[in-house]
């Protein structure tokens, strides 16, 4: 059995990515877009941490660290503005906040 390579994870990154994308894009529902922009910061997460270990260095893990600080500052306040939607529209679909469009 061969050990894992940076190339295994690079894969794996852009399969999640590719998944985020595309659940961004053709989903309606507020918490699956949200939830596909967390597995596309996900997937970024991975890919850093990959090229940190294959480079040997701790840069990858310090940027992954705070891209998941900001990532929890995301969901918090995006969470809370769909809680407020919701609470307007009572709806979660993205077609009801045509309105919003400046």
């Amino acid at each position: 059995m061969s050990p894992i390579g940076l190339q295994d994870f690079l894969i794996v990154s852009a399969a999640l990515f590719f998944t985020g994308v595309v659940g961004f894009l053709s989903r309606k529902n507020l918490f699956i877009v949200f939830m596909s922009i967390e597995l596309m910061l996900n997937a970024v997460n991975l890919s850093f941490l990959a090229f940190s270990r294959g480079l040997g260095q701790v840069d990858g893990q310090v940027v992954v660290f705070m891209v998941v600080a900001v990532a929890a500052a995301e969901i918090a306040i995006g969470l809370s503005l769909v809680i407020l939607l919701f609470k307007h529209r009572e709806t979660l679909n993205v077609d009801a906040y045509q309105v919003m469009k400046g």
